[in-house]
Protein backbone atom coordinates (compact mmCIF):
# COMPACT_ATOMS: atom_id res chain seq x y z
CA UNK A 1 0.00 0.00 0.00
CA UNK A 2 2.68 2.51 1.09
CA UNK A 3 2.24 5.89 -0.78
CA UNK A 4 -1.47 5.59 -1.86
CA UNK A 5 -2.08 4.21 1.95
CA UNK A 6 -2.68 8.15 3.19
CA UNK A 7 -5.12 8.51 -0.21
CA UNK A 8 -6.85 5.55 0.59
CA UNK A 9 -7.28 6.33 4.44
CA UNK A 10 -8.79 9.43 3.37
CA UNK A 11 -11.50 8.32 0.46
CA UNK A 12 -12.31 5.67 3.31
CA UNK A 13 -13.60 8.51 5.87
CA UNK A 14 -15.32 10.09 2.53
CA UNK A 15 -16.91 6.91 1.69
CA UNK A 16 -18.12 5.85 5.62
CA UNK A 17 -19.75 8.98 5.89
CA UNK A 18 -21.53 9.85 2.82
CA UNK A 19 -24.45 7.70 3.99
CA UNK A 20 -25.02 10.72 6.28
CA UNK A 21 -25.06 13.08 3.50
CA UNK A 22 -27.95 10.74 1.64
CA UNK A 23 -29.42 10.01 4.88
CA UNK A 24 -30.45 14.18 4.89
CA UNK A 25 -27.59 15.99 6.67
CA UNK A 26 -27.68 18.24 3.64
CA UNK A 27 -23.85 19.03 3.98
CA UNK A 28 -22.84 18.94 0.08
CA UNK A 29 -26.11 20.27 -0.73
CA UNK A 30 -25.00 24.07 1.02
CA UNK A 31 -21.52 24.19 -0.57
CA UNK A 32 -21.03 28.02 0.49
CA UNK A 33 -21.61 26.97 4.45
CA UNK A 34 -19.08 24.21 3.98
CA UNK A 35 -16.70 26.39 2.65
CA UNK A 36 -16.94 29.16 5.32
CA UNK A 37 -16.81 26.27 7.74
CA UNK A 38 -13.51 24.42 6.39
CA UNK A 39 -11.60 27.40 4.54
CA UNK A 40 -10.65 29.25 7.46
CA UNK A 41 -9.07 26.24 9.39
CA UNK A 42 -7.79 24.57 6.76
CA UNK A 43 -5.87 27.74 6.16
CA UNK A 44 -4.70 27.99 8.88
CA UNK A 45 -3.13 24.40 9.72
CA UNK A 46 -1.51 24.84 6.45
CA UNK A 47 0.26 27.46 7.24
CA UNK A 48 1.04 26.40 10.68
CA UNK A 49 2.44 23.20 8.12
CA UNK A 50 4.24 25.23 5.79
CA UNK A 51 5.89 27.00 8.65
CA UNK A 52 6.89 24.05 10.17
CA UNK A 53 8.36 21.95 6.92
CA UNK A 54 10.07 25.06 6.52
CA UNK A 55 11.86 25.47 9.77
CA UNK A 56 12.41 21.44 9.57
CA UNK A 57 10.67 20.48 12.52
CA UNK A 58 8.94 17.72 10.76
CA UNK A 59 8.17 16.60 7.00
CA UNK A 60 6.52 13.61 5.53
CA UNK A 61 7.97 10.18 4.76
CA UNK A 62 8.25 9.69 1.30
CA UNK A 63 7.12 6.20 1.81
CA UNK A 64 3.29 7.23 2.74
CA UNK A 65 3.12 10.17 0.14
CA UNK A 66 2.51 10.14 -3.42
CA UNK A 67 5.25 13.00 -3.92
CA UNK A 68 2.83 15.83 -5.48
CA UNK A 69 3.75 18.52 -3.15
CA UNK A 70 1.44 21.78 -3.12
CA UNK A 71 3.01 25.56 -2.24
CA UNK A 72 5.15 25.71 0.28
CA UNK A 73 6.13 21.61 0.22
CA UNK A 74 3.17 20.13 1.87
CA UNK A 75 2.15 17.23 0.67
CA UNK A 76 -0.95 16.28 -1.28
CA UNK A 77 -2.31 13.99 0.85
CA UNK A 78 -2.32 16.95 3.67
CA UNK A 79 -3.87 19.28 1.88
CA UNK A 80 -6.58 17.00 0.98
CA UNK A 81 -6.34 15.93 5.03
CA UNK A 82 -7.89 19.40 5.91
CA UNK A 83 -10.22 19.49 3.69
CA UNK A 84 -11.61 15.73 3.76
CA UNK A 85 -11.97 15.42 7.51
CA UNK A 86 -13.32 18.60 8.91
CA UNK A 87 -16.39 17.91 5.62
CA UNK A 88 -16.76 14.76 7.30
CA UNK A 89 -16.70 16.12 11.09
CA UNK A 90 -19.47 18.25 9.68
CA UNK A 91 -21.49 15.97 8.12
CA UNK A 92 -21.35 13.96 11.40
CA UNK A 93 -22.52 16.78 13.52
CA UNK A 94 -25.32 17.65 11.16
CA UNK A 95 -26.57 14.11 11.03
CA UNK A 96 -26.59 13.82 14.85
CA UNK A 97 -28.36 16.87 15.20
CA UNK A 98 -30.87 15.81 12.35
CA UNK A 99 -31.45 12.44 14.61
CA UNK A 100 -31.97 14.12 17.32
CA UNK A 101 -34.65 16.61 15.61
CA UNK A 102 -36.41 13.77 14.48
CA UNK A 103 -35.98 11.91 17.72
CA UNK A 104 -37.89 14.34 19.47
CA UNK A 105 -40.59 14.71 17.06
CA UNK A 106 -41.40 11.17 17.48
CA UNK A 107 -41.48 11.84 21.49
CA UNK A 108 -43.94 14.61 21.23
CA UNK A 109 -47.33 13.62 21.74
CA UNK A 110 -49.52 14.66 19.12
CA UNK A 111 -52.31 16.59 18.84
CA UNK A 112 -55.80 15.16 19.86
CA UNK A 113 -53.63 12.04 21.70
CA UNK A 114 -54.34 12.50 25.51
CA UNK A 115 -51.15 11.16 27.83
CA UNK A 116 -52.38 8.79 30.20
CA UNK A 117 -49.95 8.93 33.33
CA UNK A 118 -49.69 5.72 35.27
Amino acid sequence: MGRVEYLLVLGACVVVTLPLELAGARVYRRPGRLVRAVLPVALVFLLWDAVAIAAGVWDFDPAFVTGVRAPFGIPLEEVLFFVVVPVCGVLTYEAVGRTGQFLRRLARPRAGRRRVRS
